[in-house]
């Protein structure tokens, strides 16, 4: 078949090398993360350059980095990868059973220290099926196909998806029995002062609403900032100062105490989330049937 001379139709590769580049900051860093050589690298980044017309990196002591062009181009092309991958899911289901890959995005938290024991489960019944778990507290795109199922601790807004609210999660202080013992139990929220507190370094959204209705809750006060929820997690088990932490999660830790219980009024509404195009997916649904029983008996705890 002949090419039609308009179709500036151009490898995927070339692209898969540009996202590399950018993410490596080199064409030897994206050839070892590629599997490839690094000639192949450097050719498929000229082709892409050439088929463009735009320079996409330039050479400095530090690397490759990307120009106004190459970051201005970053956004659609990981959208043309994520869309690659779910046609290779959705392609890889078909067939007898259930079987192929689904993709769940949740929070860091939620990812480690919930979801395991459900994916488990799940895997058990079906044997064939495999999961991607990603563990962001940003907020995957699936409208975009960055991942097929989603964990989210605010409301969707988007019109395109399937949206079932699982319940509340609720927030508390907490403390380990060690540091209790040697910096005594707070009896009030203005005792607080007077403790070793586990909070967040930078404000988000969240943060900002948090310290609005808890103002106790403050940079200023922290002891240990840190923007990690696993960290924060693991400072409180560790005896390192007070912090907030879910209740149900907390209360599988014996050594845990939860301090005033009542002070704080912030808790997060949990919901789970798929894209309406996947409703008669086996795999997706499958898989959002077993975190939605998961997730409410983890939350009835």
């Amino acid at each position: 078949m002949t090419k039609d001379p308009h179709d500036n139709g151009i490898d995927w590769e070339l692209y898969r090398s540009y996202l590399n580049v950018i993410k490596e900051g080199s064409l030897s860093g994206a050839a070892r993360a590629m599997g490839i050589a690094q000639p192949t690298v450097g050719r498929h980044i000229e082709a892409l350059e050439k088929s463009l017309g735009v320079v996409l990196f330039t050479r400095s002591q530090l690397g490759l980095l990307p120009t106004e062009a190459a970051l201005e181009l970053q956004s659609f092309v990981q959208a043309m990868g994520s869309s690659a991958a779910a046609l290779r899911r959705a392609a890889e289901s078909h067939g007898a059973g259930i079987r192929g890959t689904v993709r769940v995005t949740a929070s860091e938290v939620i990812g480690v220290e919930v979801l395991p024991p459900i994916v488990a489960e799940l895997q058990r019944a079906h044997p064939d099926l495999k999961v991607e778990l990603v563990l962001t507290n940003r907020v995957q795109d699936l409208l975009k196909r960055e991942a097929d199922i989603a964990v989210r601790m605010t409301q969707p807004k988007q019109e395109l998806l399937i949206a079932r609210r699982v319940g509340v999660v609720k927030l508390g202080l907490h403390a380990h029995t060690r540091y209790l013992q040697t910096r005594g139990t707070p009896t009030s929220l203005t005792d607080l002062a007077q403790h070793a507190l586990i909070g967040f370094d930078e404000e988000t959204p969240f943060v900002r609403a948090a310290t609005k209705a808890f103002p106790v809750w403050n940079r200023d006060a922290f002891a240990v900032r840190t923007d990690s929820d696993l960290a924060q997690l693991a400072l409180i088990r560790a005896g390192s100062g007070i912090g907030i932490c879910q209740v149900a999660l907390a209360a599988r830790n014996p050594d845990l105490v939860h301090l005033l219980p009542g002070s704080t009024p912030l808790a997060l509404e949990t919901w789970l989330t798929m894209h309406e195009d996947l409703r008669n997916s086996p795999r997706c649904k499958v898989a959002f049937d077993a975190l939605l029983v998961g997730l409410q008996a983890y939350m009835a705890a």
